[in-house]
This record gives structure tokens, sequence and C-alpha cells, in this order.
């Protein structure tokens, strides 16, 4: 699919629906689509969307980071509809009704689990872009409460091995099939395969062991990034779950345009008015550079579209030293409210060089200045 669909219309339930009405949904369309059982041309196309849909509505840190930033935030240590993982294979149908390989989706459940990936667009001026800069970030995330030290339970008290599974994280029950009897092992509904349950919940984040907070990082931006840089800070993304690794934040990068230059590479692009007698005498001219003022010598008999480069006077390399050039075209801009004398002057000169034809196919400037310019 070109277009992703919102995770909540894929599962057709609201955004604030429960874990379970969205487990209650996903099972019925995985049962529903799942190409061992329908044979349908866009069954698996349809079966891949569902469980990557599930894949971040059914945790708490991926669903908040999808709530919050769609899905740019899913991506990285989301990998959607990687290998089936949700509801993976035939044996997942035979899991759902006869209970089959659920110890190991317990188990799963259970391990250290890595944090969410997040992503923040942070706009740069020309000359940051050029040259660095460091900045300061404000980002939301979600981190282990301090009131409770991670723990869910409120101070002076601890959570407590789950009653109903007796802290395995899953029940056991025997059901008669057209196959004889089977031992069906499910995940606990009273601890969800956490083992223990907290009956004192922490007043602060309501058992739910994390909190919401807005913390400050700094970047280093380095000089000679460009539009679409992706700066990668490891472990500023959202804390892992149950001992699990934190995420990375990603910082990507766009580029304020200047009033004056234009990056190619790592050139830099000016255009630069000169009058009809520099043009036509010569003239040592100021333009405007990265670096400030820099003279540049406008030969006699300069013609409008015509470059000159600076050299060093560029866009500094990545990952290298050294610095692209400034390119400078200069055109001719022709006088407008002449005085007399200006007038007379003119009229004068005209006398002295004739009418010269202009040479069929010449280019005209705006034609010149679109090839200079040209991307």
């Amino acid at each position: 699919m070109s277009t992703k669909r919102d995770y909540y219309d894929v599962l057709g339930v609201k955004r604030g629906a429960s874990e379970e009405e969205i487990k209650k949904a996903y099972r019925g369309l995985a049962r529903q689509y799942h190409p061992d059982v329908n044979k349908a041309a866009d069954a698996e196309a349809r079966f891949k969307e569902i469980n990557e849909a599930y894949e971040v509505l059914s945790d708490r840190e991926k669903r908040a980071t999808y709530d919050r930033f769609g899905h740019v935030g899913t991506q990285g240590g989301f990998q959607p509809g990687a290998g089936f993982s949700g509801f993976g294979g035939i044996e997942d149908i035979i899991e759902d009704f006869f209970g089959f390989g659920t110890r190991a989706r317990t188990a799963t459940r259970q391990a250290p689990q890595r944090g969410a990936d997040l992503r923040y667009n942070l706009s740069l001026s020309f000359e940051e872009a050029a040259f660095g800069v460091e900045k300061e970030l404000e980002i939301p995330r979600w981190e282990s409460c301090p009131t409770c030290n991670g723990s869910g339970a409120a101070p002076g008290t601890t959570p407590i091995r789950c009653p109903q599974c007796n802290g395995s994280g899953e029940v056991r029950r025997v059901q008669q099939s057209i196959f004889g009897s089977f031992v069906n092992v499910s995940t606990c509904p009273r601890c969800e395969g956490e083992g223990e349950v907290v009956n004192s919940p922490c007043p602060e984040c309501r058992g739910q062991k994390q909190v919401q907070r807005v913390r400050t990082v700094v970047v280093e931006i380095p000089a000679g990034v460009d539009e679409g840089t992706q700066i990668r800070l490891t472990g500023e993304g959202e804390p892992g779950v149950r001992g699990g690794p934190p995420g990375n934040l990603y910082v990507v990068l766009s580029i304020q345009p200047h009033r004056y230059f234009r990056r190619q590479g790592n050139d830099v692009l000016l255009g630069f008015p000169i009058n009809i007698a520099q043009a036509s005498l010569g003239d040592e001219v100021e333009v405007p550079t990265l670096d400030g003022s820099e003279l540049l010598h406008i030969p006699a008999g300069t013609q409008t579209g015509e470059t000159f480069r600076l050299r060093g006077k560029g866009i500094p390399y990545l990952r290298r030293n050294g610095r692209g050039d400034q390119l400078v075209t200069v055109f001719v801009k022709t006088p407008t409210n002449l005085t007399e004398e200006q007038k007379d002057l003119l009229k004068r000169l005209s006398r002295t060089l004739g009418k010269e034809p202009i040479a069929q196919g010449d280019k005209g400037f705006l034609d010149r200045l679109k090839e200079v310019f040209k991307a």
C-alpha cells in the first residue's frame, strides 16, 4: 500500500479503545484474513496491515508514541509486519483455538523490551547548517516513575505475586476438541503475563510504572549538514520495558532558504547586479559571502550571466576538511529614472557605438540564469 491507513481504522476501534477491545478486534480480524485460512487475493496484505497495527496499539509505549507522532514515530525500533511476528502462521490459528505455543509468546511478553524511537524535526538557518550549531531540544517522552521507581506500587508497598497464575504469568485449562484433549495455556488475564499485581497503585503513575516528562537534550549539529540529514542520539528515546534498553532519538533537519544565497552541493550560488559602466570599464566590487564581504574583480567587457569563482567560500564538507566555492553570477542592471545629464551622456555614447545586431539564437539573461542556477 502506498499510504498507511490509521492503525485504529485498520482494527476498527476508537482511539480511546481499551487494551481488551484492541485485542478482541485484532483476534477477530486475524482469524478472518490469515492467508492460511482466507484465500482472497488481498488477504495476506490485509493480514500484514492488521498485524502491524496490533504490534503498535497493543504496546503502551509504542501506542503513546504513535498517538503523538503518527506513523513516523513507529519507525526505527518497530519493524512492521516482520515475519508475521504478532500472529504468524497456521500454528497461531491453532493456538487461538486450542492453546498451542502460548508459553513462548508469554515468555516473550515477560522478556525485556527495547524502548520506542522518537523523531524530532529541527529547522536551521542557512548559516547554522553551513557552520554547525549546538541546539537544546525539549523532548516529551515516557520515563520511569520517580515516586515508585518504576514498580507501579504506592510508596511503602510492593507488587505481590499474582494469585490467579501464582506468578507464572499464564493460566492453564483442559479443552476438548475434535483432535482430543488439549491443555490450553494462555496469558493470565489478571496480571497480563507480568506474574505480579499491584494492589495499591502509585498515585503519580497510577500503577503504569512510567510518567510523561519533557526532557532537555543537547544536540551538536556538525558543519555542512543539508536538507533531510538525520542525527541519531543513542539512548535518548523512550525507556525500555522490564530492563530493556532505551530507544533512540532521531533529529531530522530542514534548512531555511537564504535571502541571497542558494546551495548547490557544497558550493554557494549568488546573483549579483552591476551597472553598465562597471560591466564596460571593469571595477572592483564588494560581494556578500558567508564569511562577510569579499572584493571581486570585474574585468572590462563583462557580459550578463558571466560567473566568477571565490574559492573556499562555500559550505564546509561534512566528513572531511575543506569547503566548496562561491559562484557569483553577475547581471547588468538597466538604469531607470535617469537624470537629463545621464540621458544625454547615454545618447552621445549610443551614437558612437552604432546599432550592432544581436546574433540569431543569442540567449537572453533569464535563460542564462536558469542554466546557472538549475538544480
